[in-house]
């Protein structure tokens, strides 16, 4: 069907800084995640399939658990990204355990995905009018070499725990001209970007457009992503111990080639993500109070 979506979740992190599997940690009452409601939303804009890619080890707790809730109300797949599906001359380091990235991840889904398709972070709380603006999108979009990034202010989407992972956008009008990969957060009251590359920090405002890995994408970019894969570990292949192929870096690298464009489209939307331990019970307030102004009823997947 030529405008089925594809939500694709990528929920193969280790959750380092959280202390746990946070994509599958309660945050409500009635024990629904923050998928749950990712996925409600979803679903309420039009997603037809949903593709978790996840780790093989933990497919029984997502059955068990999300699966069990939304098989009825959305065709579901899940996919597994592995340490090990690298291209052929790759030799694997002896202490390496995290995947690649989020590169990777998207192409564990390949097999799983038939048209125009959406990624997300599983541990992440996008908001209702997020889906519909990525949604409308990809549906408005005849350019099969467009791609969708749904942005958010940095003090919408920041923690007061620490400094957070983003991408920090540089844009003309209302397209994306670069992304730069960078930890950022609050010194002395102003916002601070510092660069992953390891270039100087600087400093932006607080309401300055960063991804949270919400991208509306069409199915051609699969094979830019297989080939921008293969060339990442080809270049890196004397320091595999702790590189990641990055989304928000391979589209810098091919929006400068110009074989894609990004347009982006800022959210209005509640965003809520647990970096931090310290940040679920936060969720958890903000979560309620949704709920208590009737924006979702008081179970999810009843009926």
């Amino acid at each position: 069907m030529k405008d089925k979506l594809t939500l694709v979740v990528m929920a193969a992190g280790m959750g380092s800084r959280f202390g746990g599997l946070k994509q599958i940690t309660p945050v409500d009452d009635d024990a629904n995640f923050l998928i749950d409601y990712s996925l409600y939303d979803a679903i309420k804009a039009g997603f037809s399939k949903v593709v978790f890619i996840i780790k093989e080890e933990n497919l029984q707790d997502f059955r068990n658990t999300i699966g069990k809730r939304i098989e009825q109300k959305i065709d579901v797949a899940y996919v597994f990204q592995k340490l090990t599906d690298v291209p052929s001359f790759v030799t694997l380091p002896k202490d390496r355990v995290k995947p690649w990235g989020t590169v990777q991840a998207v192409l564990a889904a390949k097999e799983e995905i038939d048209g125009a398709f959406a990624v997300i972070n599983a541990d992440d709380f996008y908001g209702a009018s997020s889906y519909q603006i990525v949604a409308e999108a990809l549906r408005k979009s005849k350019d099969v070499n467009e791609q969708i990034a749904i942005p958010y202010p940095f003090c919408n989407v920041s923690s007061k725990y620490g400094f957070v992972k983003r991408g920090v956008l540089f844009y003309k009008g209302d397209n994306v001209s670069k992304i730069l990969e960078c930890s950022v957060g609050y010194e002395d009251d102003k916002v601070v970007a510092k660069p992953l590359d390891g270039s100087e920090p600087f400093e932006i405002a607080k309401d300055h457009p960063v991804s949270m890995n919400m991208f509306g994408f069409k199915k051609e970019i699969l094979a830019y992503l297989e080939e921008y894969f293969v060339n990442f570990m080809a270049k890196n292949q004397n320091d595999l111990a702790n590189v990641e192929a990055l989304l928000p870096v391979f589209l810098e690298e091919y929006l400068e080639s110009g074989k894609i464009t990004l347009k982006y489209v800022l959210s209005d939307g509640v965003w809520l993500g647990m970096t931090y331990k310290e940040d679920l019970e936060e969720v958890k307030e903000k979560i309620a109070e949704l709920k208590e102004k009737k924006e979702y009823p008081r179970q999810l997947w009843e009926g």
